[in-house]
């Protein structure tokens, strides 16, 4: 099972801010017991969301070069919800980044509605070290086809929209 808490980016500034869109549905799973007769999208799906837009904003400053992992979530208020049926809309802006990682102010919005809004700390982990060494970020990202959420503004044909 892949865990895409994004749907694609709306909006992409290297180095700077990023809008990604996540539609909630019914056919994800977890919302028939999240909660049984008024589904919404649990938080930590939330937050998840508005790391792989920070991430992916963080890790695309050096070509994908680091390890990024999320870190901590230092602070985070939920306003309001989300049901199938919405569109979330996640922003990421980069407040900091550095060689050891970085951190984005994010919020999740539905239509004029804020749902979440918060600030996430990456970390870049040592690529040299035993226990990491494996992991290739670069080769996952674009195996994984997540380069293709990065195709702001393409309709399902590849043309541009304006």
């Amino acid at each position: 099972m892949r865990w895409f808490w994004i749907d694609r980016f709306i909006e992409f500034e290297s180095g700077s801010y990023a809008k990604s869109v996540k539609n909630v549905t019914l056919a994800e799973e977890h919302l028939h017991d999240h909660f049984p007769g008024f589904p919404v999208m649990p938080g930590s799906l939330m937050i998840e969301g508005m790391a792989q837009t920070g991430g992916i904003l963080l890790g695309e400053i050096n070509d994908f070069e680091h390890i990024v992992i999320l870190a901590k979530v230092p602070q985070m208020t939920f306003h309001s919800w989300a049901c199938p049926g919405d569109q979330l809309i996640y922003t990421a802006k980069i407040t900091n980044a550095g060689d050891e990682g970085g951190a984005v102010e994010v919020t999740a919005m539905v239509g004029d509605r804020l749902v979440a809004e918060g600030s996430i700390i990456f970390v870049h982990l040592d690529q040299s070290d035993s226990e990491f060494g494996k992991i290739d970020q670069k080769n996952f990202v674009f195996s994984m086809n997540l380069l293709g959420i990065l195709d702001v503004g393409q309709a399902g044909t590849g043309e541009h929209q304006g």
